[in-house]
């Protein structure tokens, strides 16, 4: 390889001096992988969040007005409406159960 075909030589960031003896830069950052006092952690799927989704799911349904929801959802122009219809078959084409 000639001369003039090495890449240049890259720059690392400097990184900020760690001192053992300094109590805050000991800290600093420790919360961030640590669970919050009293708090459960939950995994993926976990049934605080899904009896809370159906908790809103519940209260939507008994307290709003679907009928007007729906309405007010509803395309507003036909080009409106087939964009609608492609998002919905862009979406379907990338789950399993339906293509």
């Amino acid at each position: 390889m000639a001369q003039q075909d090495k890449p240049a030589p890259r720059t690392l960031q400097q990184q900020p001096q760690h001192h053992a003896s300094d109590p805050q830069q000991q800290q600093q950052g420790s919360a961030d992988f640590q669970s919050k006092p009293g708090a459960q952690v939950e995994g993926e799927g976990s049934y605080s969040a899904t009896r809370n989704y159906q908790k809103d799911i519940k209260d939507y349904l008994k307290d709003a007005d679907v009928q007007a929801d729906g309405e007010a959802a509803r395309p507003r122009s036909a080009e409106e409406e087939r964009d609608m219809e492609e998002a919905e078959r862009e979406g379907k084409s990338h789950s399993k159960g339906e293509r």
